[in-house]
């Protein structure tokens, strides 16, 4: 495919019908793409089990266009872009849930509130119940939400805590006077607090339901971590992770049209998901990843291949490349170009020695007018669809 072509198909992508999304867009803000990403989160949560530890943070996808909820993040690598909270395996970066933030929706059912406790709320929806643990940061973290996961949805979560928190106790967020490497335990029921002095004038607060001691890991020598921050260090990176692993292998192209922006996100995320989903069926299979997602592409192609190999209108190198790719054996006159110039008849043999411009279409050799068979458009797809049948 030629670069003008890829570019015709881009410009032409949508996920919606068009006819309709003035009215849909009047309640929702997504309605270019809902359809679309509702379908590819819930698959996600449909074909895979994750593990016991999962990390709640925000992806922020880079786009510079036009568009009523695109954030700006100085600390994130794009700075400008579309944020989506996403929920992912810490173990293999598999994305379990997603959820575009769209600002202030207008008023109807997709309208929610954006708080850090309602959309921690939404987030774990698809795993309460089942005891996992989840690691977050300081904006999703506080107090009354990590209670209400331990008691209603039967989830832990350790989490970093903001100081101006009312729940952290005055002596827990001064760092003045305290010694270097020292930390200090808080506790109540099924809820531990540390304050973690790793260097001078900066203090580390974490909230956890995990853990239920004061322990110290071992491990970090003179620092004297205490295992709740080694175990937060562990286990935050899953975003990150994603974010790392979505930039090797990026389908992104630059976009004016947000829609478009989310949409090969959604393609990273896809495929690192199909591939965890892969090894997990396939345990012995130690491929690459590049050679997977060749495989897939692959895949993914195979019907239309099939498909436009049986059109007998279109042209031979582009029907020969299609039967190359899908390692079908095909004549060498086929594989070669059509004949150019004058040839002699085949058919005519050489005491005539009738030479003609004409050319089979199918085999490429050449034919005078005497032994030519013309078909009409009409007959000529009755007899493809008769062959594909």
């Amino acid at each position: 495919m030629n670069v003008q072509r890829f570019r015709f198909l881009v410009r032409n992508l949508r996920f919606d019908d068009f006819t309709n999304r003035s009215e849909r867009s009047e309640i929702d803000k997504l309605a270019p793409i809902r359809e679309l990403f509702e379908v590819l989160v819930q698959n996600f949560q449909n074909n895979f089990i994750p593990t016991e530890y999962l990390t709640l943070d925000e992806q922020l996808i880079a786009f510079r266009g036009r568009c009523s909820f695109r954030q700006y993040i100085p600390n994130k690598p794009a700075r400008y872009g579309i944020k989506i909270f996403a929920l992912v395996d810490v173990k293999n970066a598999y994305t379990f849930n997603l959820e575009v933030y769209a600002g202030q929706q207008p008023n109807g059912p997709y309208k929610m509130n954006n708080s850090a406790e309602s959309v921690v709320k939404r987030m774990v929806q698809p795993v309460e119940g089942t005891k996992r643990n989840i690691t977050m940061d300081n904006w999703f973290t506080s107090l009354p939400v990590v209670k209400y996961l331990l008691t209603e949805k039967q989830l832990t979560v350790v989490g970093t805590l903001r100081k101006n928190k009312t729940c952290i106790p005055k002596e827990f967020s001064i760092s003045k006077n305290r010694e270097i490497n020292s930390s200090l335990f808080g506790f109540q029921k099924d809820c531990i607090i540390t304050s973690y002095v790793p260097k001078k004038n900066k203090v580390v607060i974490l909230l956890s339901t995990l853990h239920n001691d004061a322990s110290i890991d071992q491990d970090t020598g003179d620092q004297q971590k205490p295992e709740m921050i080694t175990f937060y260090n562990q286990t935050k990176y899953g975003v990150d992770r994603l974010d790392q692993m979505c930039s090797l292998y990026d389908v992104s192209r630059n976009s004016r049209r947000w829609p478009l922006t989310i949409f090969f996100n959604l393609i990273n995320i896809s495929c690192i998901n199909a591939l965890n989903v892969y090894k997990f069926n396939n345990i012995n299979n130690k491929s690459k990843r590049s050679d997977f997602l060749e495989v897939l592409a692959l895949q993914l192609m195979k019907p239309n291949i099939e498909r436009r190999i049986k059109n007998s209108k279109l042209p031979k190198h582009i029907r020969s490349r299609g039967m190359k790719i899908l390692g079908l054996v095909e004549d060498t006159h086929i594989l070669s170009e059509r004949p150019k110039g004058i040839g002699r008849c085949y058919l005519c043999g050489r005491a005539r020695n009738k030479s003609t411009r004409k050319s089979c279409e199918r085999c490429y050799k050449w034919v005078c007018p005497d032994h030519l068979k013309y078909i009409c458009i009409g007959c000529c797809d009755e007899e493809q669809s008769e062959e594909s049948s």
